[in-house]
């Protein structure tokens, strides 16, 4: 089928018919070509030990039908101890482009079996790959690196922005070729313990402002995301609060954002894309599952409290937990008063609707 409008957190399919896999993901536009490109989860069915299947890409010239153009960064199935072995919990690939090194840079943040999260680094000379390693087991800064973003300057320099791992957020400065950090970096929004610790950091600039879009830590179970915005890339920022409006279940409209994307050509669309990771257990109340959470990680937990939610009909079992293969898309433009920013719900809309 042909799309002239996004539905969101409705299925989304590809040219050919397949539901579009670009998961965590994040979009460029070169030369007139839109790319999206993201985390394949297509053999992620939550029955097996299959993580992730490679980064996928699709392009497009209209933001509603995408061309499947294949895996740009394969998965190493028959090497256990790669970061891109399926199992290997890969998430969030971010890839920006190097002006001076004519190369694209893309990091991506593996969670490795001792709960410590490094991330592996690969450069290309086309977006579309192929992609060499250059980088793996990177601790930056010598710390525990969770979810992040990347995003340049006018100038050419890069900006890093990650969860140290269940305590706060670091901006930390890029290296001129984009593949280590320099040293430098500033802290925010430090937290205890999740749900309360921000990750699923999503930069974006508007009017010489900074913005950061985070989401709170519970898994792939949604929360109330969060807003802030700063005059420089090392802040201070302030924060505004959840830009979700009108959304009673606090949960960002089932979704978590992962990156923001400006609309070129229009005056001042930005697109907020979403995944809603778990479709299915929409019925959930983030309340519940946010307190267990902080119990977890507070050290409150009990180990007679393991299953709280076994026998309720949650949906709470391990195969729906992690079967990411079904999961869908939902982006919606921000909307801004003044510097606030604000994101409603909209079944379906148009890109041409705005100026």
């Amino acid at each position: 089928m042909r799309y002239n409008s996004i539905r969101p957190g409705q299925v989304w399919l590809d040219t050919n018919g397949n539901r579009i896999q670009a998961h965590g993901g994040s979009l460029m536009f070169i030369d007139g070509v839109y790319y999206w490109y993201g985390e394949n989860k297509e053999k992620t069915t939550g029955d097996n030990d299959i993580w992730h299947w490679g980064v996928r890409c699709y392009t497009s010239t209209d933001l509603y039908n995408w061309e499947d153009k294949g895996l740009i960064i394969p998965p190493e199935p028959e090497n256990p101890e790669s970061s891109l072995h399926p199992s290997a919990c890969m998430d969030r690939p971010h890839i920006i482009y190097n002006r001076d090194t004519k190369k694209y840079v893309c990091w991506l943040k593996i969670m490795n079996k001792d709960n410590t999260q490094t991330e592996t680094v690969l450069t290309a000379d086309n977006i579309l790959g192929p992609y060499t390693k250059v980088r793996e087991g990177l601790r930056p800064l010598n710390m525990s690196a969770g979810d992040f973003d990347l995003a340049v300057a006018e100038d050419g320099k890069a900006y890093y922005y990650f969860e140290r791992v269940h305590s706060e957020t670091i901006c930390a400065d890029l290296t001129p070729d984009y593949t280590d950090v320099t040293g430098y970096y500033s802290t925010h929004f430090p937290h205890p313990y999740p749900p309360y610790v921000r990750e699923a950091t999503a930069h974006f600039l508007r009017n010489h402002k900074h913005y950061l879009v985070t989401s709170g830590t519970t898994g792939y179970l949604p929360n109330p995301s969060e807003v802030a915005i700063a005059d420089t890339w090392h802040g201070p920022y302030t924060v505004q609060g959840d830009p979700h409006v009108n959304d009673p279940s606090r949960t960002s409209f089932h979704s978590q954002i992962s990156s923001v994307f400006k609309v070129p050509g229009k005056k001042d669309l930005y697109i907020a894309c979403a995944d809603r990771w778990l479709p299915r257990l929409m019925h959930m109340e983030y309340e519940k599952y946010a307190a267990t959470f902080e119990k977890i990680f507070s050290g409150t937990w009990r180990e007679e409290e393991m299953n709280p939610h076994e026998d309720r009909g949650d949906g709470l079992n391990t195969v729906e937990m992690n079967n990411t293969s079904i999961a869908d898309y939902v982006w919606l433009p921000i909307r801004f008063d003044g510097e606030r920013a604000y994101i409603e719900w909209l079944d379906e809309w148009r890109i041409e609707d705005f100026e």
